[in-house]
């Protein structure tokens, strides 16, 4: 006797993105169903499919905007425990990583617009503000990158110290400061300027060259090397 072979109609409801992924490809799904994927099963009331569908209404139904939604923030869903809001939260940062990757094609850093489009992929979903810095070898390639601190832009919350250990351990010959301005604004502040001046006064003494600092907002870039403040 032949077995019954069952039809995806006859598949759990959450399942079904799973088998229109295997049947097609991932490009084929939509967004909710992929996200679907990821919080693997629904509730009661709810499917996997519906769970998604109110995650990116919370998000705005944009990617961009869902990746900076906390896990407390994903939590507010009915249906979104702890586990699935970090599933969710772990893809979209795997995600934003990925597009980092793939805005510096070239390793060697020869302009600040390279630079800039990489910080900028790797910062634009902070809502508060993080200072970064990047750290790159004789060959202006990056060994390198790490959010030094976050909330704020001061001389203890960027200590000089912390940055010049860092590159250190990291064998840099110089570095990139970097911030972002959740604002939009891209108009550096006296204190940003100010400590600058610091940092790359005291890099010089372990002979470590500050090449830029740059400040970054879904609006854009400005470069301290680039508009001559440096």
């Amino acid at each position: 006797m032949q077995a019954h072979k069952h039809s995806i109609k006859d598949w759990a409801i959450d399942d079904r993105p799973r088998e229109k992924l295997l049947s097609k490809s991932p490009e084929a799904l939509s967004d909710s169903e992929l996200l679907a994927i990821l919080i693997n099963n629904g509730t009661k009331d709810k499917t996997a499919v519906d769970l998604a569908k109110e995650v990116l209404h919370l998000g705005k139904n944009n990617l961009s905007e869902l990746g900076k939604l906390s896990v407390k923030e994903l939590m507010k869903i009915k249906g979104i425990g702890e586990a699935k809001a970090i599933t969710i939260t772990a893809a979209l940062e795997l995600g934003r990583r990925r597009q980092a990757a793939n805005a510096l094609e070239k390793t060697v850093i020869k302009e600040s617009g390279e630079i800039a489009n990489y910080l900028k992929a790797l910062l634009k979903d902070h809502n508060h503000e993080v200072f970064a810095v990047v750290f790159l070898n004789r060959a202006n390639k990056i060994n390198h990158f790490e959010i030094i601190s976050r909330g704020g832009i001061t001389g203890t919350v960027a200590d000089p110290r912390t940055i010049l250990k860092k590159a250190l351990e990291e064998n840099a010959v110089s570095i990139i400061l970097c911030h972002n301005h959740p604002s939009g604004s891209l108009k550096p502040s006296r204190a940003d300027e100010e400590l600058t001046k610091k940092i790359k006064e005291a890099a010089k003494y372990f002979d470590i060259k500050v090449l830029d600092h740059i400040i970054v907002s879904e609006d854009g870039y400005y470069s301290f090397a680039d508009e001559g403040i440096l």
